[in-house]
């Protein structure tokens, strides 16, 4: 959040400029609507403060910062980074959309379950070592996060398969059994396909786990004893935004299950086989020219 990243580096600050901070946090709606002069009072600073704070934090001055509080606190979309603007630049917009990404990431290094985790990998590696069927489901974006969770998977030599179509999902859903996992995964947490789909494998008795954001009617399923809920909650507009950082989330998820499994398999069998297969993959790549 954009007052997250302010908060954090307030130690870092000027005295002077402190005082503008905390004023900030105490009631950023109303920093938001307060001209200059009354925030450099309220804060005991000069107006050349309140503008140095600005800029301090990372915005081009007082103007700028507002504007971007603004949409913080009055539509409800925290702004990690400054929001990227119709004129800038495509340096500004390589710096922008870094910076969104990788405080996303930070943020959820902080938040993620470890217990969550601990749970989901051992459902898939016992899955692993008792032959059960793997499945991810998802559609659209998520559908592409799927497809790259069979891929990781296959790549440990595990028979995972990746869905995106809500009729398929219905039927494989249908021809699960105890000790099979399904993987279902939605930024939203809405779609109807893949709440049918979930509610289908529970009454098969496979291991749900949901990759989604929590509160969720998905994520809400999969809070029972028995299930796996791993929340990936990042606030995006749809209406302004496509759900970019919410997909590298979950395919940061993705990574740490099919990581976590292959530690618990072991790395005597798995350790061979990638060998093979990356010696096996250098005779389909051209030489480099001398």
């Amino acid at each position: 959040m954009m007052l997250d990243r302010i908060r954090a580096s307030l130690p870092a600050l000027p005295p002077a400029e402190q005082r503008v901070a905390r004023l900030l946090l105490a009631d950023a709606r109303t920093f938001a609507l307060q001209p200059v002069g009354e925030l450099a009072a309220r804060a005991g600073v000069s107006k050349p403060t309140v503008v140095r704070f600005c800029r301090s934090v990372g915005y081009d001055g007082l103007a700028d910062f507002k504007r971007k509080l603004a949409g913080s606190v009055n539509e409800g979309v925290p702004f990690v980074h400054r929001a990227v603007d119709a004129d800038d630049k495509p340096g500004d917009v390589v710096v922008k959309v870094i910076d969104n990404a990788v405080s996303a990431m930070l943020k959820y290094r902080n938040d993620a379950d470890g217990p969550a985790f601990e749970r989901a990998t051992a459902a898939l590696a016992d899955a692993v070592r008792n032959g059960r069927r793997i499945e991810f489901y998802g559609v659209g974006n998520s559908g592409i996060v799927a497809q790259d969770a069979q891929h990781k998977f296959f790549r440990l030599g595990v028979s995972a398969v990746a869905i995106s179509d809500g009729h398929v999902q219905v039927m494989s859903a249908t021809m699960l059994q105890p000790g099979d996992v399904a993987v279902v995964i939605s930024n939203s947490g809405r779609s109807r396909d893949l709440i049918d789909a979930a509610e289908i494998a529970l009454q098969k008795g496979a291991t749900l786990v949901v990759i989604s954001a929590s509160g969720s009617p998905l994520a809400l399923m999969a809070q029972p004893a028995g299930r796996v809920l791993l929340a990936v909650d990042h606030p995006e507009n749809h209406d302004r935004y496509s759900p970019m950082v919410s997909r590298l989330l979950h395919l940061l998820v993705i990574d740490i299950l099919s990581t976590g499994v292959a530690l618990r398999l072991g790395g005597e069998t798995l350790r061979p086989m990638l060998q093979e297969i990356k010696k096996n993959l250098r005779t389909r790549r051209y030489a480099p020219r001398a």
